[in-house]
Order: structure tokens, then C-alpha cells, then sequence
């Protein structure tokens, strides 16, 4: 923010009495003021966050791969779904004290670092239960890659920052590997890993779409905002995007993370959102388009109920059809695209070729 600077006052005579001149009040300095909304350095710059960014569609030109723990979530401010308004949710945890950390990530990256350390060790502990080789995605100045090397697993970071790549190499273990690189144009392997970063908030979307496309991992923990970790996970509802990926990956919500945890500060919390992919699909990946284009239509449909969305987005479905369906999986009347829970969908799904 610009610094404004207030005329000093004007000099003011005393009454006759008194011949002497008040000394002139000095101006009071103005304050420039930092955003504290810089988003996680996946970016050359930091654009405006989509307030609908969990389901909207993002240009992905230009992204890297941001600092996890060093890297933070960037912030946007994302407006509250009225749908999860009420949904439960899991305690706030009260930042700890700070972890040794780097001030803050370079603005023009977007970067926003993980120093809280309780949040550092759940973090660390969630990837402790998953098997495998580690690709961090943003390094950061190491703040989740110091702790992850302890698991004593193969460890590949991604960072987009150069300047931090090298110097995080001089604090690193020699199996560990540093790749500068875009994460969005970064080639995982083929064989079994498992995913983590703090993804930046206002790339939160093209970023889990890169995850949920890319092949071979297992597990992916993942610290984003906290909205979109609710949605999601489906708690008070799932999304579009949600129900699209259902069948293939489990979702869980397993923290909340105060935006005290990170620096700079930004404007909303966050939340650790864990992914697993499923041994046995719910759907045939065969059918991953078909099937989530259909989604895509029962989402966007018209209509009152899913009676009326899902016959009008699926002519192959009948009225009574579909009300069979209902009553087999107990979806009450009058029930939304948002409250039907991953196995109802693959079952409504396999009635459109049934049909």
C-alpha cells in the first residue's frame, strides 16, 4: 500500500500576551501495510483468488510447485458454501509456538510458509501411515522436508523457487532429491508414491486436478484451504468436482490449520485433506469420462429433486426407475445432487446403462 504522509500543522501564534511561536506539531508518518494474502509459490505471480475456485475452471499457465511448510497455503478469501454452513466441524487447534523459520516467502512467488509446529507434526504423522516413496510437492525452505526425511523413505521434492532449491540443498540429506521445477509440468513416476504439499490456496483447483489426473500414487496428504478441504471431504455436502472423483479416491478431512500458522498470515485457515486411491473402484476407470460427464449433467440440471434432475439429464432413466433406486439406497425425496454420498452415485450412474 502506498505511504500517505499528513501536512504538518500549521504555526499558530499565543494570545499577546505570550510573543512566543508553538513549535510546529510534527507530521504523524503513514503506514504502508503488507498483504498478508500472498498465495503458496506455485506461481511467477500471485492472481486473485475465484471465490468459487473448488469447482470453477483455472488457467494453468504459469503455476510451479510451492513451498510446503516453508511454502504456505496462499490465501484467498473463499466465500462460506451456505450448504456447509451448518456441518460439523472439526475443533480448531490453537496455533503452536513457532518453528525456526525463514520470515516470510518471496511476494512475487506468492509465498506463504508452515511454521506452526504441532501442525508440521500431524502433517508428518498422516504421511506415517502411508507406504512408499515421498514427492513433496514445494519445498519451501524445508520446514515439512527436514521432518519427512526422519520417516526414512526415498524423498523427491519439487520447488519452482531456484534460490530455495539451493539452499535447502546444503540442509538436506544426500537421498534426498531437489527438483526445480513447475509441479503442473513435473513427470511423477509411474510406480507407487505418495503425494504431500501445501498446495496454494488460489491454485487449489488446477493443482488437485493435476493430482487426481496424475497416475501411480497411492496417498496424497494435502494442506488447502479450509473450505475447500470441507467440500472436499463432503462434509455438509459433496461438490461437483467431489462426485466426479468419488468412485476412484476416499477423501477425509483430518485437521483444521489457523491461518496463525502460517507467514505472512493469510486471510483464512486452512485444513490437512488426506486422499487415497481405492483398491477396487466404484465405477470402471474405463468409464471415468462417461461417468463424470453425467455427473457434470445431474449437477448443472434442472429440475426439482433428483426424481426430476436426474430423468431430465439421463433420458435412458425413468421416473419410476429412479424412484426404485431411491428407495433402495434410502435417499429421501426431495434430496439434492450435493447429498448423494459416493456409493449412490455409482449406483444411479449404473442405471443409466441398465436402463
Amino acid at each position: 500500500m502506498p505511504r500517505h504522509h499528513q501536512p504538518s500543522s500549521p504555526d499558530r501564534r499565543t494570545p499577546s500576551h505570550d510573543r512566543a511561536r508553538t513549535q510546529p506539531r510534527p507530521a504523524p508518518s503513514g503506514s504502508g501495510s503488507s498483504s498478508a494474502s500472498a498465495s503458496a509459490s506455485w506461481s511467477r505471480s500471485a492472481p486473485r483468488t475465484d471465490q468459487r475456485a473448488d469447482d470453477s475452471t483455472h488457467r494453468t499457465a504459469g503455476r510451479g510447485a510451492g513451498p510446503s511448510s516453508g511454502r504456505g497455503a496462499g490465501p484467498s478469501s473463499a466465500a462460506t458454501d451456505p450448504r456447509t454452513a451448518n456441518a460439523p466441524e472439526p475443533p480448531t487447534a490453537p496455533a503452536s509456538p513457532l518453528a525456526p523459520a525463514s520470515p516470510g516467502g518471496r511476494h512475487e512467488l506468492g509465498q506463504n510458509f508452515l511454521v506452526d509446529r504441532a501442525t508440521i507434526r500431524a502433517f508428518v504423522d498422516l504421511v506415517a501411515r502411508t507406504d512408499g516413496p515421498v514427492i513433496e510437492i514445494g519445498t519451501g525452505d524445508g520446514a515439512l522436508t527436514l521432518p519427512l526425511q526422519s520417516l526414512g523413505r526415498p524423498l523427491t521434492g519439487v520447488e519452482i523457487d531456484p534460490r530455495r532449491v539451493e539452499r535447502l540443498r546444503r540442509r538436506t540429506n544426500p537421498s534426498t532429491t531437489l527438483v526445480h521445477a513447475d509441479f503442473l509440468r513435473f513427470r511423477a513416476p509411474a510406480t507407487p508414491h505418495v503425494l504431500v504439499g501445501n498446495l496454494p490456496f488460489h491454485e487449489t483447483t488446477p493443482m488437485l486436478r493435476r493430482v487426481l489426473t496424475s497416475s501411480g500414487w497411492t496417498d496424497a496428504v494435502l494442506l488447502v484451504q479450509w473450505e475447500v478441504a470441507r467440500r472436499r471431504a463432503g462434509v455438509g455436502g459433496a461438490t461437483m468436482m467431489t462426485a466426479q472423483w468419488w468412485p476412484w479416491y476416499e477423501f477425509r478431512l483430518a485437521r483444521r490449520v489457523p491461518a496463525d500458522a502460517f507467514r505472512p498470515r493469510p486471510n483464512v485457515d486452512g485444513g490437512l485433506l488426506t486422499a487415497t486411491r481405492r483398491a477396487r473402484p466404484l465405477v470402471a476407470t474405463s468409464d471415468r469420462a462417461r461417468y463424470q460427464d453425467f455427473v457434470r449433467r445431474v449437477f448443472t440440471g434442472k429440475g426439482r429433486g433428483l426424481e426430476q434432475i436426474a430423468t431430465a439429464a439421463s433420458p435412458s432413466l425413468s421416473r419410476r426407475a429412479v424412484r426404485a433406486w431411491a428407495a433402495r439406497h434410502r435417499v429421501a425425496t426431495g434430496a439434492l445432487p450435493k447429498d448423494l454420498d459416493e456409493r449412490q452415485w455409482a449406483a444411479l450412474y449404473r442405471m443409466t446403462w441398465r436402463e
